[in-house]
């Protein structure tokens, strides 16, 4: 059983960013939550899980990717659910201080929603979590070259999705 002061600090230190990762791939607060109180609840019970691991943040994201992919393979209509979430819209970023940034961030947001949950995990582990593909490809259990592959294809979905905006400012 985890020590209270430590799991806290664990709680303190990891819970943000693994949240926001969990609802980059929930796309929902709700499951984000669940998923998040279960990873930490499993921490509490097996600490040594993460103590003795190289690096806790890539450890916790590894753990909240699993549970992520855990809890959706519990649910019935995978697909069903998947195209669920990436059409809902859950406020990712905080509220722009220029309207045209606030249009340039709901049109990512709605971008990033369009992606499969592979890619959307890619890119939120690449430009948020500053992750490298080896670091990525460890946390998701794939090649390095596959991770590099989803986020160039996720990349380039943006890219072109969002090309309007780009055009519309020059």
């Amino acid at each position: 059983m985890a020590d209270e002061a430590e799991l806290r600090r664990l709680y303190d230190a990891h819970a943000n960013a693994l949240y926001a990762y969990l609802l980059n791939l929930t796309r929902n607060e709700s499951d984000s939550h669940d998923i998040l109180q279960d990873v930490f609840c499993h921490v509490a019970r097996r600490h040594d899980f993460v103590a003795n691991a190289r690096e806790e943040r890539a450890f916790l994201l590894r753990m909240a990717y699993n549970a992520f992919v855990d809890s959706t393979r519990r649910r019935h209509a995978r697909e069903h659910r998947e195209q669920s979430f990436a059409q809902e819209s859950v406020g990712l970023f905080e509220q722009a201080a220029h309207a045209d940034e606030a249009v340039f961030r709901k049109e990512l947001e709605a971008a990033m929603a369009e992606l499969p949950v592979e890619q959307r995990s890619v890119v939120h582990l690449r430009l948020w979590e500053e992750l490298t593909f080896d670091e990525i490809a460890t946390l998701m259990q794939i090649p390095p070259d596959t991770a590099a592959s989803r986020y160039r294809y996720g990349i380039d979905k943006l890219r072109d999705r969002l090309r309007h905006l780009y055009d519309e400012i020059r």
